[in-house]
């Protein structure tokens, strides 16, 4: 057996954020390529009137577990759900389970987060912060540690252009910022927010580099090493392609777009867009723990696991290729035809926003009110500005992550390592992945079939619709022209004169041939 998957033999391995979008792929993964590693535990909270049993359930539902459960069903009763919060004191842990934990687990994977930028300073801190705090204080009572895993952001140091693989300092002292969200109230937290994230856009890259300062101040000699992801999109090779489980950053772009709804954007298209598929940082994550394990580094490890300095796409790229496999293989009852335009000028995108679509969906909605029905169209524009504007940080700045230390990692695996636990890069074919990406969102987001016809005959239609309404707003704004201008009027009754006289040519052309 590869070297990788033979260390996981007999170990037990505790996850948390094991029902977020890249904690689903790491159990799948560490289930079917590590098939003699014995416990997978994850902290799980009871949800709503689920408990953790029945969440464990909704969790190995998941469409990627599919392969497992008709292959091999038995490694999923490996999973074990431990009820626990990350946001309580001793991560919410009963006695029972924390001694338990403590006397069997060999790898801890930390991938719970809150990953909205712009939550609440004081629920960002406890989470992101407090909940690694509490995580590395049971982590060192573990007998059996071998390697404690973290994973962080790309873009924590989003304040430097050039982004190496260290921890920078902190740019705040992270305990005594967990001290000043546990005892200020609400409204004045919010209202010094602003200050203490500086140059950071938002709460979740600057809690992210409150953890990472924080784990160096206090791991003491546990084997920690830092995985750090820039943009997660859909699944590349693995465990299904194209999967995807949420609309985050550019997997909304494109259900938006692909709907017709989303016509423009603030974003800088020559820049580059540094996305990562999910099975790229998940693999290098099972592979860090495993060098972790085995060569015990001397210093703490940061893996910068991004893709711009390795195989570069473009926004404009990102967008090209999109809408090209959007009208390809369309999405069911789109609103309009699909097309978007990015710029990076915020007045002209505002503008373009208000003509495109915030005036036509007060027009539907009010067409739809009067019909007695519920409008939702300026909602759903209202809901797409506010994510647009969360992203836009990120759509019009560019960063250089070094990724010296993630290569060298590569030569460090055998052949066989490389192709079972792959995450290089240079073979990444970005148009066909944006095929795959627009129809895994299809599939997987908006849950539609490959029942393509009725799809391609509405789209012919609204290919039809949309270059109809363009001429006539055309003619339109010709014809207010003509009616100022005396020279406009001139050159639009010469066209009209000049259309008569070919359709008049027509029957003559016809009788002669």
């Amino acid at each position: 057996m590869a070297a990788v998957a033979d260390f996981y033999r007999g170990k037990a391995v505790l996850i948390t954020g094991a029902t977020g979008f890249m904690g689903k792929v790491l159990v799948e993964k560490l289930l079917r390529s590590c098939p003699d590693v014995k416990t997978l535990y994850v902290l799980l909270r009871p949800k709503g009137q689920s408990d953790v049993t029945e969440r464990r359930e909704t969790l190995l539902k998941a469409q990627i577990f599919d392969g497992l459960r008709r292959a091999a069903p038995s490694q999923l009763e490996k999973l074990v759900a431990v009820p626990g919060d990350i946001m309580q004191p001793g991560l919410g842990l009963s006695s029972t389970d924390k001694a338990r934990l403590q006397e069997e687990v060999s790898i801890v994977f930390h991938s719970a987060a809150t990953v909205k930028f712009d939550e609440a300073l004081k629920v960002s801190v406890n989470m992101n912060v407090k909940g690694t705090q509490s995580l590395l204080n049971l982590a060192k009572n573990m007998k059996r540690l071998e390697a404690f895993i973290h994973v962080s952001t790309a873009y924590c140091n989003c304040d430097r252009e050039v982004v190496e693989e260290m921890v920078y300092p902190s740019p705040a002292d992270p305990k005594k910022v967990m001290d000043t969200v546990e005892w200020l109230e609400e409204d004045i937290i919010a209202d010094i927010t602003p200050k203490l994230l500086g140059d950071r856009p938002n709460t979740y890259t600057f809690t992210k580099a409150l953890a990472e300062s924080l784990i160096v101040n206090e791991k003491g000699d546990l084997p920690v090493a830092i995985v750090r992801p820039s943009i997660v999109t859909c699944a590349w090779k693995e465990p299904i392609p194209g999967w995807i489980d949420n609309f985050n950053g550019p997997t909304g772009m494109i259900a938006s777009a692909g709907k017709g709804l989303m016509r423009t954007l603030l974003c800088s298209e020559e820049m580059v867009a540094d996305v990562v598929p999910v099975d790229v940082p998940i693999n290098l994550m099972i592979t860090v723990a495993w060098h972790t394990a085995v060569h015990r580094p001397r210093e703490m490890m940061v893996y910068n696991c991004s893709s711009g300095t390795i195989r570069p796409i473009y926004w404009h790229q990102v967008l090209n290729w999109g809408i090209q496999e959007l009208r390809r293989t369309p999405m069911r009852n789109v609103i309009w035809y699909p097309g978007a335009t990015f710029t990076n000028s915020p007045l002209l995108n505002n503008f373009w926003v208000g003509i495109c679509h915030f005036l036509p969906a007060y027009i539907v909605d009010a067409v739809v009110m009067l019909l007695g029905k519920r409008p939702i169209l300026v909602r759903v524009h209202k809901k797409m500005l506010k994510a647009s504007g969360c992203l836009a940080y990120f759509l019009t700045h560019q960063w250089t992550f070094k990724t010296n230390n993630v290569s060298w990692l590569l030569d460090q695996m055998s052949e066989d390592d490389r192709e079972e636990f792959h995450f290089q890069l240079k073979d990444l074919d970005w148009q066909s992945y944006m095929a795959t990406y627009c129809n895994g969102v299809r599939r997987f987001i908006l849950k539609e079939d490959d029942r393509l016809e009725q799809a391609r005959r509405h789209m012919r239609m609204m290919y039809y619709l949309h270059h109809a309404s363009r001429l006539l707003l055309f003619l339109l704004a010709w014809r207010a022209l003509a009616a100022r201008s005396s020279r406009v009027r001139a050159v639009w009754v010469a066209l009209l004169g000049l259309l008569r006289q070919l359709l008049a040519l027509r029957p003559v052309a016809r009788l002669a041939s």
